[in-house]
């Protein structure tokens, strides 16, 4: 068995206790990938407390309040989907999927989609997350230079320091066009 965590609203606990996790819709192109129409996304339990937890923070930015984080068994030959969030995910077992994140140096932006709802019956664990761990915006984006660019998408609203950064950017690119 594969141990997966799978990161929730805290609102959400009594019902997946008691139902178990409802897979999302999720079709970036479903003329292209009919296949992963509706997954529950996860990732594999591993030995470091903020690697296995580092989307967190990612769901934090979106809304959600207090986090919850249900650890789910999975047999090791069931078919699931395993990729970073940028590339096509690729189908293989779920304990390929499991020890390729394990192996890789940074598994930052990976995640493995189970392609079925998951039972009551196969929820090990739910617990409250203690704090939004892990990265914001995109995994390594601490430390790198600002982005110039003033459109809506990146200039962030209703963030942390959303308005600093928005008023940086946009002195930035007065100076450098020379206006005053």
């Amino acid at each position: 068995m594969v141990k997966l965590v799978h990161i929730a609203a805290e609102n959400q606990a009594a019902r997946i206790r008691r139902n178990g996790i409802a897979p999302t819709r999720h079709s970036p192109d479903p003329a292209r990938h009919p296949e992963f129409d509706r997954v529950v996304w996860t990732f594999p339990v591993l030995a470091s407390f903020t690697l296995t937890y580092s989307w967190a923070r990612e769901l934090k930015r979106w809304g959600k309040t207090t986090l919850i984080a249900v650890t789910v068994d999975v047999p090791d030959d069931e078919p699931v989907y395993v990729a970073h969030y940028r590339n096509v995910p690729v189908l293989s077992s779920a304990a390929e999927a499991a020890g390729l994140v394990c192996s890789l140096a940074d598994p930052r932006g990976y995640e493995i989609m189970v392609p079925r709802r998951i039972v009551p019956s196969e929820i090990r664990r739910l617990r409250v997350l203690p704090r939004a761990i892990g990265w914001r915006y995109y995994p390594g984006a601490r430390g790198e230079p600002m982005r110039l660019c003033d459109c809506p998408v990146c200039l962030p609203r209703s963030e942390v320091r959303a308005r600093r950064y928005r008023d940086a950017v946009r002195s930035r690119l007065a100076e450098g066009s020379g206006e005053k």
